[in-house]
């Protein structure tokens, strides 16, 4: 299982509470295949996962000088809840911006490693840079341009 997978699957889990336990369990099948559940396999030696969600609980700014020019740039994955309402709200108010999927391109994962990022979305703005989205907070950064 590669990494993103695994930090998609424990992220998932982690923001649903209703939807799971409150442990993980991960094991090894006879056939060498990983298999994680909510659920301890009576038959099986499991390792407890401890699980640690990376996601931004406000919006925090950065004026860090960044070389993407005037345009919107947003790092995000298909998840996110906030990245669905960032894109909804360029689309509505037709602003042009390139997404960049970090789970889906190993390019985009790189660079948003290297802004030192911790969470979704990260949204650029010539030099500026929101961690978060709000609409209040984007406005802020987008008039300043």
């Amino acid at each position: 299982m590669n990494f993103f997978r695994f930090t998609l699957l424990t992220t998932a889990l982690a923001i649903s509470p209703p939807l799971m336990a409150d442990e993980i369990y991960k094991w090894v099948d006879e056939n060498g295949k990983v298999h994680f559940s909510d659920t301890k396999p009576e038959s099986e030696a499991v390792e407890k996962i401890d699980i640690q969600v990376n996601t931004y609980t406000n919006v925090s700014f950065d004026s860090s000088i960044f070389d993407v020019g005037p345009e919107v740039v947003m790092y995000s994955t298909t998840w996110c809840g906030y990245c669905k309402k960032a894109k909804r709200y360029f689309e509505k108010n037709n602003i042009a911006y390139k997404e960049l999927d970090i789970e889906k391109s190993s390019a985009a994962a790189a660079a948003y490693k290297k802004l030192g990022a911790r969470g979704v979305p990260v949204i650029l703005v010539g030099d500026k840079r929101m961690n978060g989205f709000s609409e209040q907070g984007f406005k802020k950064i987008y008039t300043q341009q």
